[in-house]
């Protein structure tokens, strides 16, 4: 219970907040609103969880080899930008360059005309749902086509995607042509927009890519200065951390998009998806602490197919396809359910072995 500590009376301050706005704010304020306000911000929290619990299993993968300080600044810094960053500032941006606004007119028209902030936002959900679609499809390719990964859940088709890996770019090329298939599917006036979008999806996440091995490549072999040993970590640690708020970054579009189909008022969106970005910051740190990755094996599997899921499920819908954020969602507990399960039936097995 201490790892969700925090994030529970975190809930309940954001609760509180939105009781307070729904209550004062708005033509039909008082208690009915209140309680509705109330009621749209625990199901956003809800719908934040179940579609970034994979995200949770990733980030713990890779936070686990991470030392105290750098958690304890991913569960700071990391947050201020997950929550204020991601979930409230970048929709306020992506209007106001599109608009040709100013970030505080767009405040402004977010708290005043809720309804025509989200129909701007969502003319330029295309172009969101392509970035995000394709840096999640490379954190997919990239764990799905690694031969040096010897554990493998789906034996027969893993082993022998991972003797890909031998070939260079691979994962790209792979990426680039599901790009040029989902662009022949966009309307006319949206290709250019979401091809580029997508190149830089894919750009973003070799660029994080080159950054971590430059990082890392400077690290000094054992048996040097302990100074210098510290300096490295904490080089490799930005590395990291980049890569998972950007990581982070992708599954919030589709959190933050999702969100304005339940309501349009972007304090209660914020306040719901805060809710469960901090709970699912709370859930990879109980990962890591607990060594949930090692008991169960094949749970970092579930959570990559799961990303694997939502980036075509991204894909699909920049062509104005419409999936459900229900879907989405039990598509990735599906997933991770499943991991599990076959995670405890493996350990059994070879206990009796």
């Amino acid at each position: 219970m201490r790892h969700f500590s925090f994030s529970i009376i975190f809930s309940i301050i954001c609760l509180a907040i939105a009781a307070y706005w729904g209550f004062n704010h708005g033509p039909e304020a008082g208690v009915s609103m209140m309680f509705k306000a109330l009621f749209i911000t625990a199901i956003l929290a809800i719908m934040e969880v179940s579609l970034s619990f994979d995200n949770a299993v990733v980030n713990a993968s890779v936070l686990k080899h991470w030392n105290k300080f750098w958690r304890t600044l991913f569960l700071t810094v990391g947050i201020l930008i997950a929550v204020f960053g991601m979930r409230l500032l970048f929709p306020l941006l992506i209007v106001g360059i599109t608009a040709d606004m100013g970030i505080i007119q767009v405040a402004q028209l977010a708290l005043n005309d809720p309804k025509q902030y989200s129909e701007k936002l969502m003319n330029h959900h295309p172009e969101i749902a392509a970035f995000g679609g394709m840096f999640l499809l490379l954190v997919f390719l990239n764990f799905l086509l690694d031969d040096e990964k010897d554990t493998h859940w789906f034996r027969l088709l893993e082993e022998r995607l991972s003797k890909l890996a031998s070939v260079p770019a691979i994962s790209v090329f792979i990426a680039l042509v599901s790009l040029l298939i989902t662009t022949h599917f966009v309307a006319l006036e949206t290709k250019l927009a979401v091809l580029s979008s997508g190149i830089w999806g894919i750009v973003v996440y070799v660029g994080v890519q080159v950054l971590g091995h430059l990082l890392e490549s400077g690290q000094q072999p054992e048996g040097q200065a302990n100074t210098a040993v510290k300096s490295n970590m904490i080089k490799a640690g930005i590395g990291g951390f980049i890569y998972l708020e950007v990581l982070d970054a992708s599954f919030s579009f589709d959190g933050v998009i999702g969100a304005f189909a339940i309501t349009q008022d972007v304090v209660i969106i914020m306040l719901g998806l805060a809710i469960g970005a901090m709970f699912v910051r709370s859930m990879t740190v109980f990962l890591v602490e607990k060594e949930t990755l090692d008991a169960y094996i094949f749970l970092e599997h579930g959570a990559h197919y799961a990303i694997g899921a939502l980036a075509f499920i991204m894909l699909a819908s920049a062509t104005g396809m419409h999936i459900s954020e229900v879907i989405t969602g039990l598509i990735g507990v599906t997933f991770i359910a499943w991991a599990v399960l076959s995670s405890i039936a493996w350990n059994r097995k070879h206990r009796l072995n």
